[in-house]
């Protein structure tokens, strides 16, 4: 297989005919009833309340995992709800990405980070590369691909787009997302256009010379569900770049919503879904089957997708 990135998403993608990704965003007050009662405190038997928490949310990620990896091509890690639980949490975050990388599934790091100079290297180091420690080099977290935000511009995305090419590595960069107040920013009015256009412009120069033999390359862009003709305007002159794209579910964007995201090959998007597909269960009031619920409503989602791609005149899969 391809060292590209964009090229094993892509193949991925294609071998299970399905553009989704599910968001593994474990809120502790969200799990299962059983799983909190199995290991919380006094019950679990162990004095550190971190640590229970991280194992409980690591029994859920597997299961979820376990349940979803045959249909979907992705999972994607949301940092905050792991760094909340401390050390023993970040333990967690590794341990769910390795585990799914085991699984054959491609692992985002939803970490959104930016600086510039070594710091900016560090970061990279730790989620896409290799840190030099005592004159070793050691992979530490080995994502696929992490969210990074570019705000301070090409410094503080340049040690990423390196290590995308030495290791066959992604990243998706902030470039419209899917909360309502984006717009008091992305959606400002420059000489060179929208803010979010001019960032999705950069994107599309960075990610030039990435190219995988898909046709796509490794640099992304995280472009939200709930902006439909702002997505439309971006894809236009993106045709190359990978969409990454939130807001589809709980937070109110639909399949339609999602379909301009898409190029006319019918690749080129990643669908995520965090909420709406690892607690399905509350809707059907059976947390037992929590993993069981996850799985359909993944499967919902993959044929919501495709109705909405058939329906503007794309005929995938």
């Amino acid at each position: 297989m391809s060292n590209n990135f964009a090229d094993r998403l892509i193949t991925l993608i294609e071998e299970k005919k399905n553009p989704s990704v599910v968001g593994l965003d474990p809120a502790i007050e969200s799990l299962p009833a059983s799983i909190i009662e199995k290991y919380k405190l006094p019950a679990h038997g162990k004095e550190n309340i971190f640590q229970a928490a991280a194992e409980a949310v690591l029994e859920f990620n597997k299961a979820i995992i376990d349940s979803v990896c045959d249909i979907v091509p992705a999972v994607k890690l949301q940092a905050a709800y792991y760094e909340e639980l401390g050390a023993e949490g970040i333990a967690a975050f590794k341990e769910t990405a390795s585990y799914a990388k085991a699984k054959g599934i491609i692992t985002i790091g939803d970490v959104k980070r930016n600086d510039i100079g070594n710091t900016c290297k560090a970061y990279s180091n730790a989620y896409l590369g290799k840190a030099e420690i005592f004159g070793t080099k050691v992979q530490v977290f080995d994502f696929d691909a992490v969210t990074i935000n570019s705000y301070l511009g090409r410094e503080g995305v340049e040690p990423f787009l390196e290590d995308c090419s030495a290791y066959g590595k992604g990243v998706f960069i902030l470039v419209k997302t899917s909360n309502p107040g984006s717009e008091e920013f992305q959606g400002l009015t420059t000489d060179k256009g929208k803010n979010y256009f001019v960032m999705g412009q950069l994107v599309a120069e960075w990610g030039r010379g990435l190219k995988g033999k898909s046709g796509y390359n490794c640099i992304g862009a995280v472009v939200g569900a709930t902006y439909p003709q702002e997505a439309a305007i971006l894809r236009q002159s993106m045709r190359e770049t990978l969409f990454l794209v939130p807001g589809y579910g709980a937070q109110g964007g639909s399949a339609d919503d999602i379909a301009d995201c898409f190029n006319a090959d019918g690749l080129g998007a990643l669908v995520n879904s965090s909420r709406g597909i690892i607690f399905a269960y509350k809707k059907h009031k059976d947390e037992k089957n929590y993993s069981r619920y996850a799985r359909e409503a993944s499967l919902v989602m993959k044929e919501d997708i495709s109705k909405a791609l058939i329906k503007k005149g794309i005929y995938r899969w």
